[in-house]
């Protein structure tokens, strides 16, 4: 049995290892053949090599989190260790790019764009995130969200969603409202059980801590101490995005997203998303953040994509000004 002393700096002890020891006990049950002690800012581990270097990475990353949030809770300690114990680790030069530490890959800022983007909604309180498919402006928007609920910034979540129609009709879906609607808002969930478990993100649904609705449904209501996001906003009016921004109450965020390439409603030139530029652009604690096809982020065919459809509609409009003239 080797021993390795782990140095913990100026760190806060109840910080890192949690009310009780309460996070230096989760660890230690996780190493079950090694011994692990604390005596003021230097920690004692006792065991086989590789469960000691597991151990320091452990502490390592810890440390990252408890200095980059202010405190450890017993979700980082399960993430970490669940990393550690796979070999995947979260490195000082990228832990600044880490949005959220989920139970798989921690979700990081993986463009400029990208980490232009959080560090735009870090310092302001209302933000539009403006560009094509697969930049991640939604992803990241409850990623960050997701951490502020962690980090009981804010006290609830609520996403919405305009239920536009891309082609198809609302009313010959089956079921009832909630059926219907439903579908229009999967993007949101299907982003949340990546990031929370399902049960957390079941009980988070039910007792109203996040709340994805349409946005018709936000008419009327006062948000106080919420993360709020509206996706798809280029398929609002600009009544309804008026409606939406005027919720915003005390200690609270939003974040808009869109992507004004695909608008869905009938008079395209009506996008809220479109004509809110010109209004909001230069009132302080309101950012616009505009991603690219460089901040595509999906399947590499998504950029091509992007590229071939720009290529199409630049033809067409050289082709209508031809017959203008």
């Amino acid at each position: 049995m080797q021993q390795k002393k782990i140095d913990l700096g100026s760190l806060n002890p109840t910080q890192l290892l949690g009310t009780n020891d309460r996070n230096l006990k989760k660890i230690a049950g996780f190493f079950e053949n090694a011994q692990i002690s604390v005596r003021g800012a230097t920690l004692t581990a006792k065991g086989e090599l590789d469960d000691l270097r597991a151990i320091e990475k452990v502490f390592a990353e810890l440390g990252f989190i408890a200095g980059k949030h202010g405190q450890v809770t017993e979700a980082d300690v399960s993430t970490v260790l669940d990393l550690v114990s796979v070999g995947k680790t979260v490195t000082r030069d990228d832990f600044d790019n880490v949005v959220l530490f989920t139970r798989n890959e921690p979700i990081r800022c993986k463009t400029e764009g990208q980490k232009e983007y959080l560090k735009k909604i870090a310092s302001n309180d209302i933000v539009f995130a403006i560009g094509p498919a697969g930049t991640g402006k939604t992803y990241l928007a409850v990623a960050v969200a997701v951490a502020a609920l962690k980090n009981r910034d804010v006290t609830r979540i609520i996403l919405a969603r305009p239920a536009v129609e891309a082609g198809e009709s609302l009313g010959f879906l089956p079921g009832d409202m909630k059926e219907k609607v439903d579908p229009y808002l999967r993007p949101l969930y299907d982003a949340l059980n990546d990031m929370l478990p399902p049960e957390k993100v079941k009980e988070y649904l039910e007792k109203d801590i996040i709340e994805i609705a349409p946005l018709a449904f936000m008419r009327g209501r006062t948000l106080n101490n919420a993360f709020v996001i509206l996706d798809e906003a280029q398929n609002t009016t600009q009544t309804q995005l008026k409606m939406f921004l005027t919720r915003l109450g005390l200690n609270s965020k939003a974040v808009i997203t869109g992507d004004i390439s695909q608008i869905d409603i009938p008079d395209k030139k009506q996008s809220g998303l479109v004509k809110i530029q010109s209004i909001l652009q230069h009132v302080e604690g309101i950012a616009f953040m505009y991603l690219d096809k460089a901040d595509v982020v999906r399947h590499r065919l998504v950029k091509e994509i992007i590229n071939a459809y720009e290529s199409f509609e630049n033809r067409q409009e050289d082709q209508k000004t031809a017959e203008k003239r």
